[in-house]
């Protein structure tokens, strides 16, 4: 028998043979004959992560090769080599540092000029700049210095600046790879392609062409692209990419099938509900990109502490070489400003937060697990009170009828009405009136009709108007609920009134019980010292004992949704900075205006987008677990400023008073921006199972892929 045939390198082509080696890269296991043809693949074809790291990596083994022979000759000059009958080989070995370093400043330097002359040009000072202007400053006394025959050059300095610093960017870059590659099948939406069936034809073509109501056909283990409606075949999905659910969920004709979700054992067809560029795997997708791109609040406040910075440090540069040139030589002026400029970058800082954020956001997606940024992780960590909307978010999303009561209406003609006015929206009471009303006779049509988000609905069926909503609403339009239909509903419920003809016909009692985890998840905040409040549009009879059963710290009922903003805004005064969680259309203002706002998984579309932070559907308990990664990344970042601080505090000093070579205040610079981008690197890696052995709550599971 023949050999299987070697597969061929991804880039160049070739067959990779026995030194080939495999690599995980956008989502997909690809065969490279070499580390060299992995690495330009990356540039070329990798994300939007991969080429910065790849050609970082690239960059930094260039200098390295370069930087070692410079190293090599200072060591000889440190050491009294070119000294006494040697002294003549001075010159030549200095020309030829000069011939290194002019190189290596090209390869090395060249992204922190460009970043230092783009920020100039937006009229700002990045940390890059400074950077610029001590590696300038190195080699152009160090290039004077060979000219004009002097005893000491410094590209050694520029050599290990750039070398270190580019080294701490390559860890960051890496940093954000890693987060990037663990989230490959959730960013892959954009690639999809699907096959699409148009009569006894079948074509492949990518997601993003696939329009709403064509037909798509899912074979046993692929990916569902797009959301849709299984109109044949029988299967079942492994959904928890989304939200976070272990077990495969059946699916047969009828059924809905979700963007993400991995097709198990059979073949569907699938109508298409929605373009392929707006399904919910796709939004998500380019989210949490956003996300992981976005600046937080910890690196603006970096960039104007820098701004600030680099003033002073020039400044001190000056006056530590006009002081020294006042006592020493000219060349003990220029060493000292030298000295102070090398030391003092604090590019450090710039590394802080970025990274910390970058894998706590990585962690979190894993989990299904939305956050719009950096900045949403630092305002968990400052919570100081948790607010929860009820229906829905507390208790199951669906209600169940307990009692139908009629006045001057048959049971029948209450329900039809109800439920052809329920059909227009998608409010948890709405799905549970329709569903009750699914049985009975065709719906009647309805005209100009109109939802009025936490009140009710409003239309016109056969020229009448009719209502369906709570008995304040009834109570609005000037029909007052008949106390006997009241009377007759069961405690605890959700009462939904319908009426027509200048009077309420009839009342619907909806009860939902609390989600199981509800209660962990509300003694889990109280142990974390957070206050809690319960918001709820529902009558106080409802809304109290559920705030007495869940241990919840106060509660307020009947609230319309600006009422809602108003009573958050109130407690917000008066504790801090406070979370809202909700999943109803009457939501979507409450959310925004909170400092954190909080989407369940089966939230509304305006409640997601309103809000700042997404939960996958049933899984409450991710909340603290949430909390718990912000307080990490908060400890990270503290503890990566504080270093950087005090670093440059005792540095500067040192070499204003002319107690650092130049060489050493390099080291020493650099050294910390490695410090910093290590333990960012490390600390995320090591937060979720710090968090695991906490009484907090359980961390919800990671979804993974096949």
């Amino acid at each position: 028998m023949s050999a299987a045939p070697s597969p061929a390198c991804a880039h160049c082509g070739l067959p990779v043979g026995r030194l080939g080696r495999q690599r995980e890269l956008q989502g997909d296991t690809r065969w490279f004959c070499c580390y060299g043809c992995c690495l330009a693949f990356q540039v070329h074809h990798g994300a939007d992560e991969e080429p910065q790291a790849a050609a970082a990596l690239i960059r930094l083994g260039v200098g390295a090769f370069l930087a070692m022979f410079i190293m090599l000759f200072s060591l000889l000059d440190y050491a009294g080599g070119l000294t006494g009958e040697d002294a003549w080989l001075r010159a030549p070995v200095h020309a030829l540092q000069w011939a290194l370093a002019t190189p290596l400043l090209a390869v090395l330097g060249a992204p922190f000029f460009a970043g230092a002359w783009q920020a100039l040009c937006r009229g700002r000072l990045a940390t890059d700049a400074l950077v610029s202007v001590g590696v300038l400053a190195a080699y152009a006394y160090s290039a004077w210095q060979v000219l004009h025959g002097g005893a000491h050059v410094y590209f050694d300095t520029a050599s290990m600046v750039l070398g270190l610093f580019t080294l701490g960017r390559y860890l960051e870059a890496q940093g954000r790879v890693r987060a990037a590659r663990s989230l490959a099948p959730m960013l892959a939406a954009e690639r999809a392609e699907v096959r699409v069936v148009d009569g006894a034809t079948q074509a492949l073509r990518p997601v993003q062409s696939v329009r709403p109501g064509e037909l798509l056909r899912v074979l046993p283990g692929e990916r569902v692209a797009v959301d849709g409606v299984v109109v044949d075949g029988r299967s079942a999905c492994d959904e928890s990419i989304l939200s976070g659910q272990s077990h495969p969920q059946p699916k047969v004709a009828g059924a809905l099938v979700h963007a993400g979700s991995l097709n198990g054992h059979g073949v569907l067809l699938v109508r298409a509900t929605v373009a392929g560029t707006q399904t919910r795997w796709a939004r998500i997708s380019v989210q949490v990109r956003d996300a992981l791109a976005a600046k937080s609040m910890a690196g603006e406040t970096v960039e104007r502490v820098v701004a600030v910075f680099i003033p002073f440090v020039l400044l001190l540069a000056a006056a530590s070489a006009w002081t020294r040139g006042l006592r020493g030589s000219g060349d003990d002026a220029l060493l000292a400003g030298l000295a102070v400029l090398v030391v003092a970058c604090p590019c450090s800082l710039g590394l802080a937060a970025p990274l910390a954020h970058a894998l706590a956001i990585a962690q979190a997606a894993q989990r299904g697990i939305l956050v719009r940024g950096g900045g949403v992780l630092e305002k968990l960590a400052r919570l100081r009170g948790v607010a929860f909307d009820k229906t829905g978010t507390l208790t199951a999303a669906a209600l169940q009828p307990e009692r139908l009561a009629a006045d001057g209406a048959t049971h029948e003609e209450v329900l039809r009405i109800a439920g052809a006015l329920a059909r227009g929206s998608d409010h948890p009471a709405s799905r549970a009136i329709a569903a009750l009303a699914g049985a009975a006779a065709a719906a009647p049509s309805v005209d100009e009709f109109e939802s009025r988000p936490g009140q009710g609905l409003i239309g016109r069926i056969a020229g009448t108007p009719r209502a369906l909503g709570s008995a304040a609403f009834m109570q609005s339009l000037g029909w007052e609920p008949p106390p006997s239909l009241l009377a007759a509903a069961p405690a605890q419920s959700t009462l939904v009134c319908v009426g027509w003809g200048g009077r309420v016909h009839g009342v619907v009692a909806l009860v939902a019980a609390a989600v199981p985890e509800a209660p962990a998840v509300v003694a889990a905040l109280h142990r974390r010292g957070l206050q809690t409040l319960l918001l709820s549009g529902d009558a106080a009879a409802n809304v109290e004992p559920m705030a007495r059963e869940l241990g919840l710290g106060g509660w307020q009922a009947d609230l319309l949704p600006e009422d809602k903003v108003a009573a958050l805004q109130r407690w917000a005064a008066r504790r801090g900075a406070v979370a809202m969680v909700g999943d109803g259309l009457n939501d979507g203002p409450v959310l925004a205006a909170a400092t954190v706002g909080v989407a369940v998984g089966g939230a509304t579309d305006l409640a997601r987008e309103s809000a700042d932070v997404t939960l996958p559907p049933g899984r409450l308990d991710a909340l603290p677990w949430l909390l718990g990664q912000a307080d990490a990344a908060r400890r990270s970042v503290h503890a990566n400023i504080a270093w950087a601080f005090g670093y440059n505090a005792v540095a500067l000093t040192l070499a204003a008073s002319g107690l650092l070579q130049p060489v050493i205040a390099a080291a020493l610079m650099a050294g910390s921006s490695v410090v910093v981008a290590a333990r960012s690197w490390r600390a995320g890696r090591r937060a979720t199972s710090a968090d695991r052995g906490a009484a907090a709550c359980v961390a919800p599971p990671i979804a993974r892929s096949a």
